[in-house]
C-alpha cells in the first residue's frame, strides 16, 4: 500500500496482485464442461430491448415442438413478463436483476435451481437488454449470439464492437420491416465481419417465421458438433 497527500486528505492507493474476474471465468468454464457432458447447447443471447430476443425464442419453441427441447432463463430489471410469454412454449426462469445492467454466474446459478431437472437438447439464456456490459460476463455459453433489428441501424457493429467480437453468430431481426427503414443487412453483417471476420449472420422475422428455420438449423449443426466434442475431444462450435 502507497499513501499520498492530495490537498488537504490523504489518499491511500492498495495493489491487488489478482486477478478478480478469475473465479467468475473458472466457475463458468466448469459449468460449460458439465453442459457438454450433458449435451445441452447453450447460447447467450445479447441484444439492445426490443430487439425481438423473446419473440425469436417463441419462435424458436414453436418450430423445434417435438423435434428438440428447451429451456430459458430469463434476464429483466423487472417484471416477469417475458417469462410468462415463454411458458406455453418451453419451461422459463425469469432471473430480476432489480437494476443490474446484465446478468452474472449466482444470479444464473440461482435460476437454474428453479428450471426442471431434466436434461434439454438447448437451453437459451436471454440476457438484459443491453450491448455493453453483458459483454463482458461469460456466463457459460457455448455460443453467444447478438440480435440486431433493423430498427436500430445498420451502423451499431462499428459503435459497439465488443459485443460483436465477443459473440460467434449476428441474428438480424424484424426484416419484414426493411421496406421501410434504411437498413442494409449486408452493410451491417460487413460491418460486423470487419469486426469478428467468422461471425455467422442469419436474417430472420419471428412475426412471419420467414428464416426462423434457417437460425435453428444453424444451432442444431452447432450441437451436432457439440455431441462430436463429447466423443472426440474440442470441436469449434
Amino acid at each position: 500500500m502507497t499513501e499520498e497527500i492530495v490537498g488537504p486528505q490523504r489518499v491511500a492507493t492498495v495493489r491487488v496482485d489478482r486477478d478478480v474476474n478469475a473465479a467468475p471465468r473458472g466457475r463458468a468454464a466448469e459449468l460449460r464442461q458439465e453442459w457438454t457432458r450433458q449435451g445441452t447447447l447453450v447460447v447467450n443471447v445479447l441484444s439492445s430491448p426490443g430487439a425481438g430476443k423473446t419473440s425469436l425464442l417463441e419462435s424458436t419453441a414453436r418450430h423445434w415442438r417435438g423435434r428438440h427441447t428447451m429451456q430459458v432463463l430469463v434476464g429483466d430489471l423487472a417484471t416477469d413478463r417475458d417469462a410468462q410469454r415463454l411458458a406455453p412454449w418451453a419451461p422459463a426462469v425469469q432471473l430480476t436483476t432489480g437494476g443490474a445492467c446484465h446478468l452474472e454466474l449466482p444470479l444464473v446459478e440461482r435460476g437454474l435451481r428453479e428450471l426442471p431437472d431434466e436434461q434439454c437438447d438447448f437451453l437459451f439464456i436471454e440476457n438484459v437488454g443491453n450491448l455493453v456490459c453483458p459483454a463482458s460476463h461469460d456466463l457459460g455459453e457455448h455460443v453467444r449470439v447478438l440480435l440486431l433489428s433493423t430498427t436500430e441501424g445498420d451502423d451499431k457493429p462499428g459503435k459497439y464492437p465488443k459485443a460483436f467480437r465477443t459473440s460467434q453468430m449476428l441474428v438480424i431481426s424484424k426484416t419484414d420491416l426493411l421496406p421501410y427503414v434504411p437498413f442494409s443487412v449486408e452493410a451491417a453483417c460487413e460491418d460486423a465481419r470487419l469486426i469478428q471476420p467468422e461471425l455467422e449472420c442469419v436474417s430472420v422475422c419471428a412475426r412471419t417465421g420467414k428464416g426462423v428455420s434457417d437460425w435453428c438449423e444453424a444451432l442444431e449443426r452447432r450441437r451436432e458438433r457439440l455431441l462430436a466434442e463429447r466423443e472426440t475431444g474440442p470441436a469449434r462450435l
